[in-house]
């Protein structure tokens, strides 16, 4: 149980130290925040496709396909909602003032860390069902690739928090909250076996959908806005053969 909870604090840790990362590189250049995002989108669309969607696959069994693309569909689908309605929570966020001026890049953001929070619950459980299936090697090994991920989704959150107007306390509050959901489906995972894997298919091709709708969505528009198309496309692929090596490493 001692290893679990350390694993758990790990993973969700990952995301909390990237966004350190983030508030000591938080003034940089429109060109370097352009990579960062497009290595996270990389590593993001990786991890939807390796770590989340084949993964539906594989444990939905004789209607895997079926589970899997509906649960796709259903997570995209949930984001495009998410999308519409974030602007009513732009007051818990920020002052009237700076609403008034940032109101597309707050809903840009808070779209992106909702997402990243989402799919933290099943990827928490995924790392909680190995431990509690008792495969100890291939639970830490999907947390390490979780905690990997997580670094640069930590990072990418903090500079476009801040330059929305979002103090410093709330952004690394925002930051924390996302990597607890991680620790805390770890938890459910380990505890509850039985249900996680009854829920882990239809769990993990939502995740791999919300990811893949914010990743076309949001963070390639995003990153090519400011005349880096070439240099954000390498970035990608480089975020994405990072997480492909990673995965392959780690079996």
């Amino acid at each position: 149980m001692e290893l679990v909870l350390l694993t758990a604090l790990g993973v969700g840790g990952a995301t909390v130290f990237g966004a350190l990362i983030g508030f000591a590189f938080k003034k940089l250049s429109h060109t370097f925040s352009d990579i960062v995002l497009s290595f996270a989108a990389g590593v993001m669309l990786a991890a939807a496709v390796l770590g989340l969607i084949i993964p539906s696959l594989d444990y939905g069994g004789k209607y895997g396909l079926i589970i899997t693309v509906a649960g796709v569909f259903v997570g995209a689908f949930c984001l495009n909602l998410v999308d519409k309605l974030v602007p009513h929570l732009h007051k818990l966020m920020a002052s009237q003032d700076e609403e008034k001026h940032n109101n597309a890049s707050l809903n840009k953001v808070l779209l992106f860390v909702t997402a990243i929070a989402i799919h933290n619950l099943p990827e928490g459980i995924a790392a909680g069902v190995g431990f509690g299936s008792g495969n100890t090697s291939q639970a830490l090994m999907i947390a390490g690739g979780i905690a990997l991920q997580n670094i640069p989704e930590g990072m990418v959150i903090i500079g476009p928090m801040l330059a929305s107007g979002v103090t410093p306390k709330k952004t690394f509050v925002c930051a924390m909250i996302t990597g607890l959901i991680e620790v805390v489906g770890t938890l459910i995972g380990y505890f509850a076996v039985s249900i996680a894997s009854a829920i882990l298919p239809f769990a993990l091709a939502f995740a791999g959908g919300t990811m893949l709708y914010v990743i076309s969505d949001e963070m390639i528009p995003e990153t090519h806005a400011h005349g880096h198309q070439r240099g954000a496309t390498y970035a990608l692929l480089v975020g994405f053969c990072v997480m492909l090596v990673t995965d392959v490493l780690l079996g």
